[in-house]
């Protein structure tokens, strides 16, 4: 009789921007993973259904592009070959991974959020976060609520975003929804990440004095945009940010300081939902790494944990080839999660998670957070204990 292999470890790989101007989201990913690993290892004893396996990280650098992202994933395969891999972040650097792993039929559990990445007929993408056209949904649904609860007037309303194929689709999702809403924007203004001069744009932004701006930005060209609008002294009765990245989280309360006070933001996490494990492991990165979690840390918390639920699921389900990619496929769509089953249901938005055939989740959802007093506050779709949304801006 053959006895099955013992498996000393199951290796994860996550490929995310460490170096250059996404790396403020990549660090955190990585913070959140290697918090994860250790909780997984040390408390919860490792995968128990593979004799108490432990998951081994493995990190590589996405950089900027996508040949530098490809190649990443080239080097991780051909150094590390890990059994599953976590990444990119950026859509378009997500892409490129994409391409690597699946070829190398590796399963990639994705933390970007473009619409098109579970659309390409890929067999071994998963994606429990959120769709970027959801982003932009939820920020328009929060914005007619609140306009609507307060008796706010709102005429003009401008689309703001980045040019890439994330600011597309997230602002794509806002402009569909304001039509089915009735709304129309009256104007879509586009810039490249890299700007350095939000002065032209300012100035239509005089020109056209809307009632909501929202914004689909990044990382640094949000600081640059609200400290430009703080200085130019124009009054518009909303900023709504969608897409996750910036105004709201803290590092970007750090670089923008007051300009961002009321700002909101969509995100593909709510750190004050009240599950046991979501409380535990908030409270667990704030310890290790001095800051809230939010969009970056967040989608790690729910992807790998559903990947360690999974290798569980694995061990009982294919105990003679647990860690077969085929395999792991099959288990990831077989499960259907929620809070009372699952630790990655309660770090989850809506408490639900279960794959389509596509590898998306059809339960996605997103919370929205607003700086109140320079502090990053959960306000929808219901607002943390002591929370009122401030809407309209003061």
């Amino acid at each position: 009789t053959t006895t099955k292999p013992k498996i000393e470890k199951v290796k994860i790989g996550i490929i995310e921007p460490l170096t250059g101007r996404y790396a403020v989201f990549g660090q955190e990913a990585v913070d959140a993973a290697r918090l994860l690993v250790d909780i997984i290892n040390n408390e919860l004893g490792g995968v128990s259904s593979l004799g108490g396996a432990k998951l081994e990280l493995y990190v590589e650098d996405a950089g900027t592009s996508p040949d530098t992202a490809a190649l990443a994933a080239e080097r991780l395969i051909s150094n590390y070959r890990p059994h599953v891999i976590l990444g990119a972040y950026i859509s378009r650097l997500t892409a490129a991974v994409a391409e690597v792993t699946e070829r190398e039929k590796i399963p990639l559990v994705m933390d970007a959020l473009v619409d098109w990445l579970t659309e390409r007929g890929w067999n071994y993408v998963f994606r429990l976060a959120p769709r970027a056209s959801t982003h932009g949904k939820a920020a328009v649904d929060f914005v007619l609520e609140m306009a609507k609860k307060t008796n706010t007037t709102i005429r003009t309303v401008v689309v703001l975003h980045e040019d890439s194929i994330f600011g597309t689709t997230v602002a794509n999702g806002v402009r569909s929804q304001l039509i089915a809403k009735g709304v129309i924007p009256n104007e879509t203004i586009t810039y490249a990440y890299t700007i350095t001069d939000f002065g032209p744009i300012i100035s239509r932004i005089r020109e056209l004095n809307p009632d909501v701006i929202f914004s689909v930005p990044y990382f640094s060209d949000g600081i640059l945009f609200a400290k430009a609008l703080q200085a130019s002294g124009i009054k518009v009765k909303f900023i709504a940010g969608a897409g996750g990245c910036g105004y709201t989280d803290p590092d970007s309360i750090r670089e923008a300081g007051e300009a961002v006070e009321y700002f909101t933001n969509t995100y593909s996490y709510n750190p004050a939902r009240q599950t046991q494990w979501n409380k535990r492991i908030v409270q667990a990165f704030q310890q290790k790494y001095g800051k809230l979690p939010t969009e970056a840390a967040g989608i790690i918390f729910y992807s790998l944990m559903f990947v360690y639920e999974g290798l569980e699921k694995a061990g009982q389900m294919f105990p003679d080839d647990p860690l077969n990619p085929d395999n792991l496929r099959a288990v990831f769509l077989s499960m259907d999660l929620d809070d009372s089953n699952s630790i990655a249901a309660q770090l989850y938005p809506t408490g639900r998670v279960k794959l389509a055939a596509n590898g998306e989740n059809l339960y996605g959802g997103t919370a929205i957070l607003q700086v109140i007093g320079g502090q990053p506050r959960v306000i929808w779709p219901e607002a943390e204990e002591g929370v009122t949304p401030i809407f309209p801006r003061p």
